[in-house]
């Protein structure tokens, strides 16, 4: 009961956050100084091409865009611009698991093997055999599904360059997200690598988002794109986004370009370019996958700023949307158990998205609004809602490895000098 209370006393603390004063100081977005950014990143070799567009008060105050979509077609980065997002696919997977919540067809506090049976035996690492096999261990307490939607199951993504441990090696083996396995198969090949941790312990950014695809798929019995597509960018009139299955939107499709030590930036070849790399394989991945444009990503960034709705068409409840943007994280993560997440700003995590609770603390720390949610993908993606300011925006580029410097420095562009962040 009290870690029930607890949870109610943060939801409505963050419902009455989110409904208090309009702005957090006096604050309009500089769109020449954003566009001024954007030239100066091209100028300066720190990316091909980027794109800016910013909504605030209810309309659309500044769009900018510079450099080369295909920089060796001589195409340029403009509106209408195909982008790969990676990891920003997550919070609309997010938002499709909600639907199902509020539709009552699970609870947050479930254990997440009510739903995916396959879960049930889980083991935790608890070291490695003189000839690397995995040690292992029962869980201290079952998954839940309010895990997967905060990184806390203890799940893996593989070693992505850390240093590689025996439940890496298990998942290189298993190859979870390989792009001939179906979601279903994703789901028991996962059901099999270790943990790294007890669930709750440690916040892990993992394929916890692709394991919310599936039980998407399980609760709604509809593929998950085909779900997505019917209950999110249906509705929200996104027609220019999807999991891509075809290559007839190439010539609209930005390259992705890879910074080698010096910074000089290269086309990744196209049979590399990691996301049409599902074309006509089964795999439809929740934490990734997605292609959109800007004005297709800002329409489900108003969505979350609208509080769930969007030209009179409501996806979720306000009150869902409040869940969602709020820090759900337990105290007891300490900073150290909170892997790299410490490095996006002062916060914590809801589900599927940053939630910055503090200022900024320092001027290396990227700036923003107490309140404000938001998430990023691989080739330098982000999004944010700023409920204060009563703004969205969305940064497209399409450069890897992630910038998080230039980001640190759009969002210096977006909110100036003297933002405090209060």
């Amino acid at each position: 009961m009290p870690a029930t209370r607890a949870l109610v006393s943060a939801v409505l603390a963050g419902a009455a956050f989110l409904s208090g004063p309009a702005s957090a100081q006096d604050y309009e977005p500089d769109c020449a100084r954003i566009a001024a950014f954007l030239d100066g990143a091209i100028d300066q070799g720190r990316t091909v091409g980027a794109s800016a567009l910013v909504w605030k008060d209810g309309s659309e105050r500044c769009f900018a865009a510079a450099g080369m979509a295909q920089r060796e077609a001589a195409k340029p980065f403009a509106r209408d611009t195909l982008v790969q997002i990676f990891s920003m696919t997550k919070p609309v997977t997010g938002v499709a698991l909600m639907q199902l919540w509020e539709r009552g067809t699970f609870g947050l506090d479930d254990p997440l093997a009510w739903h995916l049976p396959q879960f049930a035996d889980v083991k935790v690492l608890a070291g490695e055999n003189p000839d690397g096999s995995p040690i292992l261990r029962d869980p201290s307490r079952p998954i839940t599904v309010r895990d997967i939607l905060r990184h806390t199951a203890g799940f893996t993504y593989g070693a992505n360059g850390d240093p590689q441990n025996a439940a890496d090696r298990v998942w290189e083996e298993l190859d979870p997200l390989s792009p001939d396995k179906t979601l279903a198969e994703f789901a028991d090949a996962m059901a099999r690598v270790p943990l790294l941790y007890d669930p709750g312990t440690h916040w892990h950014y993992s394929a916890a988002v692709d394991v919310q695809a599936r039980l998407v798929e399980v609760l709604s019995g509809q593929p998950f794109a085909e779900y997505v597509q019917e209950h999110v960018f249906a509705p929200l009139k996104m027609t220019d986004t999807g999991w891509k299955r075809d290559m007839a939107e190439v010539p609209r499709l930005a390259r992705i370009y890879v910074a080698d030590s010096e910074g000089t930036l290269a086309p990744m070849p196209r049979d590399a370019w990691l996301e049409p790399n599902f074309m006509g394989k089964p795999m439809t991945m929740g934490g990734a996958g997605i292609v959109t444009t800007v004005d297709d990503y800002m329409r489900f960034a108003r969505m979350l700023l609208n509080e769930g709705e969007l030209g009179g068409v409501r996806l979720l409840r306000p009150a869902t949307v409040r869940l969602m943007a709020t820090d759900s994280l337990d105290p007891r993560i300490a900073p150290e158990d909170r892997s790299w997440l410490t490095g996006k700003g002062t916060g914590g995590f809801g589900i599927d998205v940053f939630v910055r609770t503090a200022p900024p603390q320092t001027p290396g720390e990227n700036r923003g609004t107490v309140g404000e949610f938001f998430w990023d993908g691989l080739p330098s993606m982000l999004f944010w809602v700023d409920p204060r300011q009563n703004m969205a925006v969305v940064f497209a580029a399409q450069k890897i490895p992630f910038d998080n410097a230039l980001h640190h420095d759009f969002r210096d562009a977006v909110y100036g000098a003297d933002y405090a962040g209060r």
